[in-house]
């Protein structure tokens, strides 16, 4: 049994960093797996992506790298992961704590979760190396202090003594990443890192990651369904179905050309700018909001109460029938804010909201208003009843027509299940025994099962796999065709944005900066945070035709 390289050696200069021959992951006892006869190698500071829809096996196959596998899982007998060159199936577990963080570090998808929120930054920070170096604590300070500010922390002293809930998301990915670096790993697994982060947060996290990296010569392997993210940063890819690889090769190849059926599959899902000219409507605004402004009230202290958050002012947009306006921006830019209160869970402090020409006032809502204007929740398993069957879920909106008999009731149910896509057996189910997809198409019909004239949708597909993305919004455009309801798109995602969208509104700080047409935006932005946003973006397909891999 070999030792494991101390952080002072690394692997040779022939030797990968990382070397995956043969791994299963099975079910306890079983042979069922999870990961099957998985294998692949990464050089010294080379860059590695798998790829694949949840459930493909990815995130275990990188677990399985640090021995951090769940119960009843485990590694299956001949398989190897070889770490400069000494295979970790066959180190104890003193050995593998010696490696984890000091040679191999790991970046989660959600930072609010692997951050302690009842330790502070500078504790967080300290504790690696507390357990892997010989530093004495005013060393581990000022590394730490270098170290935030190397990835552009406004004042970093401040920032060591502070808790991670006071940051932003995209600041806590960039702590956790800071943390992880620290140690200079020969490794670093990144699980789907900007998962929860807009645009332009994603782009800086990542380019902050692959400068961290380079720097030290570390090796990457990112988890991720994002193809546009693995084409732009990475430079080979493993795509995995079922548990196993069903297609390897660098980036470009791989995304230009795919050979596998599979891998197709994942590119096609890629949006595409219909070829088709935006829906031209005419007559009268459906929904309009002039001068529009919300603030939220300080929070109440012991002896005080603080400032009052201005979340929105002078917002002025019009939608007309059938038409879909999609409204981007960074996260807090107050886009979810406009569309909350445009279906009454929000109260404007200023400004007119109108519908059909008539006044919107939530507080003493014309008969029958709340039948047309429907939202759709960005997360549906947390909008979703969990103790409600599917068939009373997407019933309860026709109990505020007392003229449907019970019989009427459930014909009108099954058909609109029928309509997203859902037969009559999702009718007697729970939420959690759908998948992520299902359960936001049973979302999508509670909300139009009334036929409702405007719809609000909150980011409806930024926690699916690609290929659910591409279903999803093409389920709402069929639907928009046939029902004929206008649609508020509420979105960081430009993908989805170019996809469904007639008109985009782009927010910036509570403020519209730019509105016009789809292809007027996306081909010739005027603003520069449009142009920022666009830039970020992550897209390799922008019209039509084969992908292009950046690299």
């Amino acid at each position: 049994m070999s030792a494991i390289s101390s952080p002072q050696t690394g692997p040779k200069p022939s030797q990968p960093t990382l070397a995956i021959n043969n791994l299963s992951v099975r079910i306890g006892d079983s042979d069922r797996c999870v990961v099957r006869d998985l294998s692949l190698s990464l050089p010294p500071g080379g860059t590695l992506a798998l790829v694949g829809e949840s459930g493909s096996g990815k995130t275990m196959a990188a677990r399985a790298v640090l021995g951090l596998l769940p119960s009843p899982l485990r590694v299956a007998q001949g398989s190897q992961i070889l770490f400069e060159g000494t295979d970790l199936c066959q180190q104890p577990e003193s050995a593998l704590r010696r490696v984890r963080g000091a040679r191999i570090g790991m970046v989660f998808q959600e930072p609010m979760v692997s951050l302690n929120p009842s330790m502070s930054i500078g504790e967080q920070m300290a504790e690696g190396m507390r357990l892997h170096t010989r530093l004495s604590r005013a060393e581990i300070r000022d590394r730490s202090l270098a170290m935030l500010e190397r990835i552009r922390i406004p004042n970093p002293g401040a920032c060591l003594s502070a808790y991670p809930h006071e940051f932003s998301g995209g600041m806590r990915q960039r702590i956790m990443l800071a943390s992880v670096m620290l140690l200079r790993p020969a490794l670093l697994i990144a699980d789907e890192p900007t998962t929860a982060l807009d645009t332009l947060v994603s782009r800086e996290v990542l380019d902050l990651m692959i400068e961290l990296t380079h720097e030290n010569n570390t090796a990457v392997l990112l988890i991720s369904h994002d193809l546009g993210m693995v084409a732009r940063y990475m430079r080979d890819v493993v795509v995995m179905k079922d548990g196993a690889a069903v297609e390897q090769g660098t980036a470009s190849s791989v995304l230009r050309e795919p050979a596998h059926a599979y891998t197709r599959r994942l590119v096609d899902a890629l949006p595409r700018r219909s070829a088709t000219t935006a829906r031209r409507t005419t007559g009268a605004p459906l929904v309009s909001v002039h001068d529009l402004a919300i603030t939220y009230p300080g929070r109440q202290r012991l002896f005080s109460r603080s400032a009052p958050t201005e979340a929105m002012r002078g917002v002025s947009l019009t939608i007309r029938e059938g038409e879909t306006l999609a409204l981007v921006g960074g996260s807090g830019s107050g886009k979810t804010t406009l569309g909350r209160a445009l279906v009454g869970l929000v109260q404007p402090s200023a400004g007119q909201m109108r519908f059909r020409g008539q006044p919107l006032d939530w507080r003493m809502p014309a008969p029958g208003l709340r039948q047309q204007i429907q939202m759709v929740f960005q997360d549906p398993y947390s909008s979703l009843d969990p103790r409600q069957r599917i068939g009373a879920i997407v019933a309860e909106p026709l109990r505020l027509e007392p003229d449907l008999s019970p019989a009427a009731r459930r014909e009108r149910t099954e058909e609109m299940l029928q309509a997203v896509g859902l037969d009559g057996s999702f009718m007697d189910r729970l939420p959690h025994q759908l998948s992520g997809g299902q359960r936001q198409r049973v979302a999508i019909a509670r909300a139009l099962v009334r036929k409702p004239a405007f719809v609000v949708a909150d980011e409806p597909v930024s926690a699916l796999d690609m290929t659910v993305q591409a279903q999803i919004l093409r389920l709402i455009r069929e639907l928009q065709d046939r029902m004929g309801f206008a649609c508020l798109f509420v979105s960081h995602d430009l993908g989805a944005v170019e996809q469904v969208a007639d008109r985009v509104a782009v927010m910036q700080a509570g403020r519209i900066v730019e509105e016009g047409t789809r292809d007027a935006i996306f081909d010739a932005p005027e603003n520069p945070y449009t142009i920022a946003l666009l830039e970020a973006a992550m897209l390799i397909d922008r019209r039509f035709g084969q992908p292009e891999a950046a690299q």
